[in-house]
């Protein structure tokens, strides 16, 4: 079965940095697309930031330049590193991936994800 088990988060000051790791197995596609939400107690789910096989990222307009996504040579971790951390960044961060098999046809921040870690809290304060 795939599992997906998100570490790293945590409480920093605001201006800070922080890497978010997702170990992931189960998952042998060679076409991807893996990416990092967030929910915080007032707000929606939100895509944060997507990664597919190709190498291509995308992000949602509010941590452009500040957060980035990648993933190891192994393909079998991806991380969110993020920096100038905000509070209206604090939040669960959950990281996610889609059904796989399929690439070049919806791979942004938002995809539409089929499974799920735990979640990992960040909390960001002034």
């Amino acid at each position: 079965q795939v599992r997906l088990a998100e570490s790293g988060g945590g409480s920093v000051q605001a201006g800070g940095s922080l890497r978010l790791s997702c170990i992931i197995s189960g998952y042998s596609w060679s076409k991807y697309c893996m990416g990092w939400f967030r929910q915080s107690p007032g707000k929606e789910r939100e895509g944060v930031a997507a990664l597919d096989s190709d190498g291509k990222t995308s992000y949602i307009e509010s941590v452009q330049g500040r957060f980035t996504i990648s993933k190891d040579n192994t393909k079998n971790t991806v991380y969110l590193q993020m920096d100038s951390l905000k509070p209206e960044d604090s939040a669960i961060y959950f990281c996610a991936t889609d059904l796989g098999g399929l690439s070049g046809h919806y791979c942004y921040a938002g995809f539409v994800a089929a499974y799920w870690g735990q979640g990992t809290e960040v909390t960001v304060s002034l």
